[in-house]
């Protein structure tokens, strides 16, 4: 059974623990404190089970001639790529109104550090755990100082090979050993050839001590779906209040009743994956009681007669008698009374016979 760990409080994760479900907001909120807000209580709304973020303190993420590049997009909310982004950011009391709110609302809150400072701040906001994103996956020093911190982590894998998560794994678990590794393709919007749900499968079998999730950049939530049913115990995906709004996430997005949608079809699907034990259920029982069939005899059978399988047939009986699956037990045994054609052969009427107890 995969590891669990606490991954918010009072919140675990992995093994029989249900699907975590993240909702990325990340800068979709459009730079807008109240749409973030706005954000922040649909997701509450819709089931998931927490809001997140993505928090950069942008002088060290980028170099300068990054910041200073012109960024013509349709996208774009500045002249130059550094404008774009300062308008996109957040600031550190904006956070803190943010992480406020969510808790008055009752859902929990966090980001991904882009960068190792914003990664400093959000441990001084006492976020319940660190997101890193795939663009730091191979970033070794930043990946080291993060799990240093001590909290729970979620690493996302696109753009990464698995030799790469291999090294991740041998960095991470000994300084800390409460992370999961999610399967993801960085491409948005996800074409599904390029989704690769096998991958959740690989994860598993190479880091059995860990928990393995998914985050989806896809459109549509039936692959998302697909992934908790394949063990899948931590789920991330985009949202948005508009598809149509400025921004390259928007169109890889779920909107409000998408993710309602996804939420109640994941419970769903936990709900149905059930038990591994096959038997018989009590919601069978009727059924069984009205077309389960039983061993009747053929012919007429004498009382002292020997069995032979030539005598024997299986039908709907009245009343109930040996399951078909025992009729080869049935073979060789002696009848002690009459029995007439087409009527059930029944415990009473074998002689020195029990029937088989079902575990």
């Amino acid at each position: 059974m995969p590891l669990e760990f606490e991954l918010c409080p009072g919140r675990r994760v992995g093994g029989a623990q249900p699907c975590f479900i993240i909702a990325e907001i990340g800068q979709n909120h459009q730079g807008d404190l109240a749409i973030a807000k706005q954000m922040i209580r649909m997701v509450k709304e819709c089931g998931a089970d927490c809001a997140k973020f993505q928090k950069s303190e942008l002088e060290h993420k980028f170099n300068k001639k990054a910041l200073e590049r012109p960024y013509t997009s349709k996208h774009s909310w500045g002249k130059t790529y550094g404008e774009h982004k300062r308008h996109l950011e957040f600031s550190h009391d904006q956070y803190r109104e943010l992480q406020k709110y969510a808790k008055e609302i009752g859902i929990y809150f966090t980001a991904s550090g882009m960068d190792e400072m914003a990664v400093e701040f959000l441990h001084e906001l006492d976020v319940p755990f660190f997101k890193v994103g795939s663009g730091d996956t191979n970033n070794f020093p930043y990946l080291e100082k993060t799990a240093k911190k001590g909290r729970p982590m979620v690493i996302s894998s696109g753009m990464q090979s698995m030799d790469t998560m291999h090294k991740v794994y041998q960095l991470v678990k000994p300084i800390n050993p409460n992370f999961c590794i999610l399967q993801c393709t960085s491409a948005y919007p996800l074409q599904p050839e390029d989704v690769n749900l096998h991958v959740i499968t690989a994860y598993q079998s190479a880091f059995p001590d860990i928990p393995i999730g998914y985050s989806g950049h896809e459109t549509g939530v039936a692959i998302s779906v697909a992934a908790v049913a394949m063990g899948a115990k931590v789920l991330e995906r985009h949202v948005t209040l508009d598809k149509t709004w400025k921004g390259s996430d928007h169109q890889a997005s779920l909107e409000p009743n998408e993710l309602a949608e996804l939420v109640r079809t994941i419970r769903l699907v936990e709900k149905a994956m059930g038990s591994p034990v096959k038997q018989l259920l009590p919601c069978e029982m009727a059924c069984n009681e009205k077309l389960g069939k039983s061993v009747v005899a053929k012919v007429p059978i004498p009382e002292g007669t020997v069995l032979t399988l030539a005598m024997l047939t299986v039908k709907v009986g009245e009343p109930k008698g040996y399951l078909p699956e025992e009729i080869f037990d049935l073979v060789g045994k002696k009848v002690k009374i009459n029995i007439e054609e087409d009527e059930t052969i029944t415990e009473d009427a074998i002689e020195n016979h029990v029937k088989k107890v079902k575990c």
